[in-house]
């Protein structure tokens, strides 16, 4: 399969945001990390970070993959710009989160692009991209063999 992992906000100060909310590694290590587990198993990763929620928009919908894995940051709190992007394109979307944003701030609480993702995966640092990429796997597995 070919993924699409967009990050969001400040997600290129990981490294140098609480360890204990996002884990150690940097935006780079992290990419390595899943790119090494999709070579690992056959598949594709294709990496795009922005500050910035147009180009999120843009690259939505733009993108050119089997699967998207999408960590809008603070974004996925008030950015009904990528809800609706979501909502309009056909390739499927995973909502991840390196913490877990259920049991942090009440304003983190919220996710406006809940309703327009095929699933969420929070709270596993690192692994959370990795628990989705196998999740979409499942998925197409379990649909070729229907």
């Amino acid at each position: 399969m070919k993924f699409l992992i967009i990050n969001g906000p400040n997600m290129n100060m990981l490294g140098k945001r609480d360890p204990s909310l996002y884990g150690n590694m940097t935006l780079n290590e992290l990419n390595n990390f899943i790119d090494g587990f999709c070579q690992k198993n056959g598949d594709e990763a294709q990496f795009f970070q922005s500050n910035h929620e147009g180009d999120i928009v843009d690259k939505l919908q733009s993108a050119d993959a089997d699967a998207i894995l999408l960590n809008a940051a603070a974004f996925t709190h008030y950015s009904y710009a990528i809800h609706d992007a979501i909502e309009c394109i056909s390739v499927p979307v995973c909502e991840v989160h390196l913490s877990d944003p259920s049991l942090r701030e009440a304003f983190r609480k919220f996710s406006v692009i809940e309703d327009v993702v095929k699933f969420t995966v929070k709270g596993l640092k690192q692994d959370s991209y990795i628990e989705a990429i196998n999740q979409f796997k499942q998925s197409k597995t379990n649909k070729a063999q229907a």
